[in-house]
């Protein structure tokens, strides 16, 4: 690995934005170059919060030697910001979701493939410690039971709650499932804002295995779970704590051969970092190596047309039962 740092810039000095640029100016390895915003005293606060510079805008890029970024605007600007970077030779990693269509994230993946250039997608929960531990020992899951749920705040609220929070749960399902979703069934209401603030989905894999996903933005506290099970065991995700538990039959213990069994509980080994850090690390070493990143444009765009068929069928169900109206335009 060369001893050059890499130069980064931050598009979008919002609170995604903001995390992004605390990150990058600890990061061995990279240098900040400065951050782009539409918002000039927001970006100038950021700036001086992380002793950086505001750059006037992304075409200044090229000519500060910014080789790589992380995109933090809105959803609905992602394609066209992030098609202008790459085509200009720059690496991006794009906040989820990856682009306000499907249209869209295949402009992504398709500039960055013409490009030569990384794309990454920033579904960071897939660098929670305790999720690296899970895919190790995930063998061949059954069921899921996830809740992602967070008291109400301003963040985000023009977009559904599917493509704000559970999004997060549906990629990391799609990775460790990898296989095609054969039935789907949601519902979801708004209750504070005009989007859907809380959504389930029960999704039936080809393979048989069953999740059921809860997300919500105005519960009153703060939980986000997963636990699945496979053949003779159960693993608990916490992913606040970044901990895993395993829980399966003890060693030498014969499932069914008395009224109680012996049962073992392991606490999977997690390396405890941050999420954004390992995430932001990963990008970097992409950018660096040229490897394919952990989260490309195709595992973006695979947990975006998930997302797409939740929300139709919330639609569909909100039409259904005659509950309220649901506006027919992009829900992102």
């Amino acid at each position: 690995m060369s001893d050059n740092k890499i130069r980064v810039a931050v598009v979008g000095a919002g609170e995604f934005g903001r995390n992004h640029v605390r990150v990058w100016s600890q990061m061995p390895g990279a240098e900040v170059a400065g951050i782009v915003d539409t918002h000039a005293e927001r970006a100038a606060k950021v700036a001086a919060e992380f002793e950086t510079r505001v750059l006037p805008d992304i075409d200044t890029f090229t000519k500060e030697g910014v080789t790589a970024v992380s995109l933090a605007v809105p959803t609905k600007d992602h394609a066209r910001v992030g098609c202008r970077l790459l085509e200009s030779g720059i690496d991006v990693l794009v906040e989820k979701p990856m682009a306000a269509s499907l249209e869209e994230a295949d402009r992504l993946i398709v500039a960055a493939a013409r490009a030569h250039r990384i794309l990454q997608v920033g579904h960071v929960e897939r660098f929670n410690p305790a999720v690296v531990a899970a895919q190790k020992i995930v063998q061949r899951p059954m069921f899921f039971e996830v809740h992602r749920l967070g008291i109400f705040t301003p963040r985000s609220l023009d977009i559904d709650v599917v493509y704000d929070v559970m999004i997060h749960d549906l990629d990391i399902l799609l990775a460790l499932v990898d296989a095609p979703v054969v039935d789907l069934r949601a519902v979801g209401i708004p209750v504070i804002t005009d989007k859907v603030d809380i959504a389930h989905v029960r999704i039936e894999f080809e393979t048989g295995t069953v999740a059921n996903v809860t997300a919500s933005r105005v519960s009153t506290e703060r939980v986000r779970k997963m636990r699945f099970f496979q053949e003779h065991e159960y693993i608990s995700l916490d992913f606040t704590r970044q901990d895993a538990l395993r829980i399966k039959v003890a060693p030498g213990a014969t499932p069914g051969a008395s009224a109680q069994p012996g049962i073992g509980f392991e606490k999977l080994e997690c390396a405890i970092e941050e999420p954004l850090h390992a995430e932001l690390r990963a990008f970097l070493d992409s950018a660096r190596t040229r490897k394919p990143p952990v989260v490309d444009g195709a595992a973006g765009r695979r947990a975006l047309a998930l997302a797409d068929r939740v929300m139709a069928s919330i639609q569909e169900h909100a039409r259904r039962v005659q509950l309220g109206s649901f506006s027919s335009q992009d829900r992102r």
